[in-house]
């Protein structure tokens, strides 16, 4: 079809046929990242809801697995996304334009919850609506997807994820199955699983082992490099046997560690780091994993790789 601009008419068409952003790039020679744009411009244009069909990926045992062998992948994970621009946040954006990543892993909790969460409310305190923290989430996501281009987009759901659903099971059963009713729906460009296991010897999933030690235990007792989110530590645990070495890596979280979605903390000192992990696979060979982390230095700046660099421009 060449690379001639496609009508609306054209488009829809296509996607009617296809629904994949990847299977028209090859017959019209756009870019992925020009597809979804077009996509989400027809959306809004014409006020209809364009359903992408599953990513291509096998699905195992409740996750998924990728295969891939060789590239990078950029782990985040805990956004609790609530329309502020964190510092760890523009560095993703960075690090995403920089390193080209073959995936990208939205780790669990981009969703908060806040409103529909089992726990009392914090006294008289103002939680943000179902609504706003979706409409955010979508907005914080659409900015990473536009600079992933076309890397593979994951999704491994969170605990706070999970209320979106739970809530609505528990009070509409009624309802389920009708459109609309879970992240997934709202979420489509993005693959939506429990785990992810990359490689036969590298599985990221939101959580699995608690406490301080969690990294160190998730490593011992899996027998494969495991890589979470939950607790916001931010950190690598290398593990050492007879099969070689694989680490336990904790994400961080994307969120501000004193932000407002975490009130309920009650203002004590938490052991919590702002950033995300970048994973570097050669030859099916998981490298040392790699923390891009916020700096003390002050707002907008990060370490990464021995360096501070200052992301504000993101």
């Amino acid at each position: 079809m060449g690379k001639r601009k496609l009508t609306d008419a054209e488009f829809l068409e296509l996607w009617e046929a296809h629904r994949s952003a990847a299977k028209i790039a090859k017959i019209t020679g756009m870019a992925e990242r020009q597809i979804h744009a077009r996509r989400r411009n027809l959306e809004a244009k014409h006020g209809v809801q364009l359903i992408a069909q599953k990513n291509d990926v096998t699905k195992a045992l409740g996750g998924i697995r990728l295969g891939l062998e060789s590239g990078t992948v950029i782990v985040f994970s805990d956004a609790h996304f609530n329309g502020r621009r964190t510092t760890a946040f523009k560095a993703l954006l960075w690090l995403i334009d920089e390193l080209k990543p073959k995936v990208v892993i939205n780790n669990g909790d981009a969703f908060d919850g806040a409103s529909v969460s089992r726990h009392p409310p914090n006294g008289w305190e103002d939680t943000p609506s179902v609504i706003q923290e979706l409409n955010a989430c979508t907005v914080a996501l659409r900015d990473i997807q536009e600079a992933a281009g076309d890397a593979k987009l994951i999704w491994t759901m969170g605990n706070h994820d999970s209320r979106f659903s739970a809530r609505l099971a528990q009070v509409a059963p009624q309802f389920k199955e009708v459109q609309g009713f879970t992240l997934e729906e709202h979420f489509p460009d993005w693959t939506h699983c429990m785990s992810c296991l990359v490689t036969d010897h590298l599985m990221v999933k939101h959580r699995w082992k608690g406490g301080i030690h969690a990294t160190h235990n998730n490593a011992v007792s899996s027998g494969v490099s495991f890589v979470t989110g939950h607790l916001h530590s931010a950190k690598v645990t290398p593990w050492t046997d007879y099969t070689g070495v694989r680490y336990g890596v904790d994400c961080g979280t994307l969120a501000e560690p004193f932000g407002d979605q975490f009130t309920y903390a009650e203002n004590s000192p938490r052991n919590w780091r702002s950033g995300f992990a970048v994973l570097t696979l050669v030859d099916g060979h998981l490298l040392m994993p790699e923390l891009c982390m916020v700096s003390d230095l002050g707002e907008d700046y990060v370490e990464w790789r021995g360096q501070v660099w200052d992301v504000s421009e993101f």
